[in-house]
């Protein structure tokens, strides 16, 4: 659980809230499984990772098949563009590419999570990255470097995460 998505994972699982991980890439996959498991054993952290749940599998497909009530929301974090800018992206991620892949199936994935969210899909982007092909985001949440396009449904309750 590396780097900003981990992060985020972990205070919402903190925070209550029940996630559900799904990665395609069966390497990706398995090293974020071994990291769930380590963090199991871990007796600060093992309650909160216990929240989390991961599925290995394509998301379009688990998403259109998905059983059971729908999550309120949908975070998706595609694999960032290709850029051609001369400065180097973190080491992590160079080396996280050649296993990812490009996301060219993004607006199927986005479709696919906008008929399944009950109340919002956000999309982490590069903050000068054009939107997903498709239905255009609400709202945008920028960051020095990403940034979030928020696909609203229906008002969120602050009732917290669960």
């Amino acid at each position: 659980m590396a780097g900003q998505q981990g992060a985020m994972r972990f205070v919402l699982a903190r925070l209550g809230c029940e996630l559900t991980l799904i990665e395609r890439q069966p390497l990706i996959s398995a090293l974020l499984e071994d990291g769930l498991q380590r963090a199991l054993a871990d007796s600060e952290v093992g309650p909160i990772v216990a929240r989390m749940r991961l599925i290995v599998g394509d998301a379009i497909d688990i998403l259109s098949a998905w059983d059971g009530e729908p999550p309120q929301v949908i975070y998706l974090d595609p694999m960032f563009p290709h850029r051609d800018k001369t400065s180097l992206v973190k080491k992590e991620m160079r080396l996280f590419r050649p296993l990812a892949g490009d996301d060219d199936d993004a607006p199927a994935l986005l479709e696919a999570a906008l008929a399944l969210a009950s109340h919002r899909v956000v999309v982490k982007r590069p903050r000068k990255a054009p939107a997903i092909a498709g239905k255009p985001p609400g709202y945008v949440l920028e960051g020095k470097s990403s940034r979030f396009d928020i696909y609203p449904k229906k008002s969120l309750k602050a009732k917290g995460c669960g």
